[in-house]
Order: C-alpha cells, then sequence, then structure tokens
C-alpha cells in the first residue's frame, strides 16, 4: 500500500509474492529464453529464488552491497563481489540478472558494466526487477511497478533487520 504523500509503499508477504509471479509471467511473456539466473545478493535472493524455480534454471548469485547504515536506508559505497557463486562452473550463456528494485540505478549500471567488461561466455543479458523508481537511471528489460514519486519500500521481511538472536531468545523464551 503506497501511502497518500507517496513517500512509502509498505508491502506484504502476500504482495511480493504476487508480485515475483507477475514479473515471472512479463519474462514469459517476452519469449527469451535463458540459461541462468544470476541474482544480486541480497535483494535480488528472493525473486531470483523464485524465479529459478518457476523457470526450472540454475540460479548464481553475485553479492553487492551498498545500504548499510540506518538498518539499510542510507546508501553509501557500492561493494561488488568479485566472484559469483554458480552451480555450473563458470557462467555462461545467455543470463537474467535479478534484483528486487532499480532505485538509484548505480547497483544495476555498475553490475551490467562489470559484467559485460569480465565475463565474456555471458553471450547475451537481460534484467528483471519488481520495481522501477522514477529517480532511477536504470531501466530493466523486465519490471511490474513503476514508482514515480521513489518511495521507500517496507519490504515484509526488513523486521529482520533489526532483530538480534538476543531479541529472539527473549521473543522465544528460551
Amino acid at each position: 500500500m503506497l501511502t497518500e504523500d507517496g513517500k512509502h509503499l509498505y508491502v506484504s508477504y502476500d504482495e511480493y509474492h504476487g508480485l515475483i509471479e507477475k514479473l515471472a509471467l512479463k519474462i514469459h511473456q517476452s519469449g527469451w529464453e535463458f540459461d541462468t539466473i544470476l541474482c544480486l545478493a541480497r535483494g535480488g535472493l528472493r525473486p531470483g529464488d523464485i524465479l529459478s524455480r518457476i523457470f526450472n534454471k540454475p540460479l548464481a548469485i553475485m553479492s553487492t552491497s551498498s545500504y548499510r547504515a540506518e538498518a539499510g536506508k542510507v546508501q553509501g559505497h557500492l561493494d561488488i563481489g568479485r566472484f559469483i557463486a554458480t552451480p555450473k562452473g563458470e557462467i555462461a550463456g545467455r543470463v537474467l540478472l535479478v534484483d528486487d528494485l532499480a532505485d538509484t540505478g548505480v547497483t544495476l549500471n555498475a553490475v551490467v558494466k562489470m559484467l559485460k567488461e569480465n565475463y565474456q561466455p555471458i553471450t547475451e543479458m537481460r534484467t528483471a526487477v519488481i520495481w522501477t523508481k522514477g529517480v532511477s537511471t536504470f531501466k530493466s528489460d523486465y519490471s511490474v511497478e513503476d514508482l514515480p514519486t521513489n518511495p521507500w519500500i517496507h519490504q515484509p521481511f526488513e523486521g529482520y533487520d533489526n532483530l538480534s538472536p538476543e531479541k529472539l531468545m527473549e521473543k522465544w523464551k528460551l
């Protein structure tokens, strides 16, 4: 649910999974065949996993990080992992690059550039995200929702950002 002022988007688990299913349909309806899904951790892990299951394709993982401060709400320096974890040796062929959103576009622009320069076995690459914010400098091949007001997206699992083992012990009275 988008707040009246357009500054916050609250997403339930059901809505989140429904959006991933709609993303899968957009990809399927395009007719594009791909060999591997490469998701960007952390945000692309959940959509990547679900898409991997729906399309029955191997899931590769690349770690990226830029949102750390204030429980992941402030963008800082972008770190891109040097290695890709993949069950098929080296990533190659047609690759679907998946993240949860195109926020500013910094991460996706940098990753696409790095992959094109350093992974010549990738013959074709397309991108898929759930959300694209109005300020994004990156236009994904597949996206479900455009967010012109650039809201902060409250994903259903963000409560874990402030949860510690100690708080879990207290919650579960262990």
